[in-house]
């Protein structure tokens, strides 16, 4: 597939993913009547559902990454060329950051509103960390490509639980999430932690991955040594 074929994928994915994040935030508090577990509910589940969707219809044009995170690791792991990484992050944070304007606009909030949510410390760090760490975790474990877009959504909705910082995982999306003073928003200020929390996350999985997904020689040998048997004693019969 060609660069800008997907790039354009990256863009689109992106833009709507950060617009399914943030217009459903605002929707929820809207409609929750105070009720922030209600809210986060909403929240949740118009995320998975909108993640879900993108990644099955656009994992065959780009790979469907739409975080930066992702598409470093899959660098780092041979899968795309690295003079395609700095182009990846680019369209995929511009895209995160035009969602949000396109939720505020639909909403008729003003474009542009930074968040005054205060989303720091050590906890909300650690939370970054795991939900990062889980992510890429699926990603890089799947066994199924079929399996991925539930698998992914999956995770992120119950980080969305069990994190104290509803699980961002994507540091496009909490650039874009900083441009929000919304049910979903960030503090400028609190980014930067959010965004080393992440990819001190993607860089852990990726060595435990390496090393709990790979595959032990010995047991490629004897189950290989089991299937040349059977085959010959099938020939033999």
């Amino acid at each position: 597939m060609i660069l800008s074929r997907r790039l354009a994928a990256e863009g689109i994915g992106s833009l709507l993913l950060a617009a399914t994040v943030v217009g459903s935030g605002v929707m929820a508090e809207r409609l929750a009547g105070g009720n922030l577990a209600v809210a986060l509910l909403a929240n949740t589940a118009a995320t998975v559902a909108g993640l879900a969707t993108l990644i099955a219809l656009l994992a065959p044009v780009s790979g469907a990454h739409f975080n930066p995170a992702v598409s470093l690791v899959h660098a780092v792991r041979g899968s795309l060329p690295w003079r395609e990484v700095g182009s990846y992050t680019v369209v995929q944070v511009v895209g995160c950051c035009l969602g949000a304007i396109l939720a505020h606009a639909m909403f008729d909030l003003p474009w542009l509103h930074s968040s005054a949510h205060v989303r720091t410390g050590v906890s909300q760090w650690l939370a970054e960390a795991v939900a990062t760490f889980g992510l890429i975790l699926v990603v890089l474990g799947h066994r199924r490509p079929q399996d991925i877009p539930w698998m992914v959504a999956a995770w992120i909705g119950a980080a969305y639980w069990f994190t104290a910082s509803t699980a961002f995982a994507n540091p496009a999306i909490t650039i874009a999430r900083s441009l929000s003073d919304t049910f979903s928003g960030i503090r400028p200020a609190d980014v930067p932690g959010f965004i080393v929390a992440q990819l001190i996350g993607a860089f852990v999985a990726v060595l435990v991955a390496k090393w709990l997904f790979r595959t032990d020689p010995v047991t490629s040998t004897e189950t290989a040594s089991v299937a040349s048997s059977s085959a010959s004693s099938r020939v033999i019969a």
